[in-house]
C-alpha cells in the first residue's frame, strides 16, 4: 500500500511543479519510478505513459476550445507511428537499467539546457520565423513519437518548445502538443500491451502505480494550472532546469 501512496503523492507534486512552465510531470516522474519505486525495466516505460493517460485529460478539456484539428492531425501523423517504433526499440534494444538511464539522460539533459537557456536568454519576436512545412513537421513529430516510445513521455514537452521556437503561437501550440501526447501515449500503452503477449519479462505497465501516479497527476496538474499566474516562473524554471541537468549527470555516472 505505500507503494500506491508514494506514487500518488510524487505524481501530485511532480504536475503541480511542472504544469506552471508547461512541461510534462512524466519527464521527472520517470527517475521517481526507476530509483525511488523501483518498477522494473521495461515496464518503466508504459507506466509512465499510463501516467500521462491518467493525468493529461484535465487540461485537454480545458484547452479544448483552442484546438486546431489540422495541427493535431498533422503531429499524430508522426508520433503515432513514432511511439510503436519507440514500444519496439525499448523492449528489444533498450531493455537493460544501464543503458536506459543513458538515454534518460539524454532527455533529462537536452530538456534541462533548453530550460535554463530560454529563462536566461528568452526569445523575442517569434513572428518573423518560418513555418515548419507539413513533411518536416511530420517527421520531427515521429522522432519525438520515437523517443516517447522509448522513454515514456508523450512528446509534447519537446514538441512546444520546438514549434513555438520556430513562430507557432503558444496558444496555439500548448493544445495541439498536449493532445499529441494523450493520444500517443494510449497508443504507447496499447503497444507494450501487445508487444508483452510475445516478449520475455517486465513489459505491461505497473497498473496500480501508473493509475495512483496519474491521479495525482490529474489533480496537481488541475492545481499547478489555477496557480500558475501566482508563481514566480523564472526561479521555477531555472529550478527545474537544474533539477534536470543533476538528474542527466547522475545517471551518466551511475551508468559508466
Amino acid at each position: 500500500m505505500a507503494a500506491p501512496l508514494i506514487a500518488l503523492c510524487c505524481g501530485f507534486v511532480v504536475a503541480l511543479i511542472t504544469t506552471p512552465v508547461g512541461v510534462s510531470g512524466a519527464v521527472l516522474l520517470l527517475p521517481v519510478q526507476l530509483d525511488v519505486l523501483k518498477v522494473p525495466n521495461p515496464s518503466i516505460t508504459p507506466t509512465n505513459l499510463l501516467y500521462n493517460v491518467v493525468a493529461g485529460p484535465g487540461a485537454l478539456v480545458r484547452l479544448r476550445a483552442r484546438l486546431r484539428g489540422s495541427l493535431v492531425g498533422r503531429l499524430l501523423a508522426g508520433t503515432l507511428p513514432g511511439v510503436v517504433l519507440g514500444a519496439c526499440i525499448r523492449v528489444w534494444l533498450v531493455p537493460d537499467p544501464r543503458t536506459f538511464r543513458l538515454v534518460a539522460a539524454a532527455v533529462l539533459l537536452g530538456l534541462g539546457t533548453w530550460l535554463v537557456e530560454r529563462t536566461l536568454r528568452p526569445v523575442a519576436g517569434h513572428g518573423a520565423a518560418a513555418p515548419i512545412r507539413t513533411p518536416a513537421l511530420v517527421c520531427l513529430a515521429f522522432a519525438v513519437g520515437t523517443l516517447g516510445g522509448i522513454y515514456g513521455i508523450g512528446g509534447g514537452s519537446i514538441l512546444a518548445p520546438i514549434l513555438v521556437g520556430r513562430g507557432m503561437a503558444v496558444a496555439e501550440v500548448a493544445p495541439a502538443a498536449l493532445a499529441s501526447t494523450f493520444v500517443t501515449s494510449v497508443a504507447g500503452v496499447a503497444s507494450f500491451a501487445v508487444i508483452a503477449v510475445g516478449a520475455d519479462g517486465s513489459v505491461t505497465p505497473d497498473w496500480t502505480l501508473g493509475l495512483a501516479a496519474g491521479l495525482g497527476g490529474l489533480v496537481g496538474g488541475y492545481w499547478g494550472a489555477r496557480l500558475a499566474p501566482r508563481v514566480p516562473e523564472v526561479p521555477l524554471r531555472l529550478l527545474l532546469g537544474g533539477v534536470c541537468i543533476a538528474l542527466a549527470a547522475a545517471y551518466v555516472i551511475a551508468a559508466l
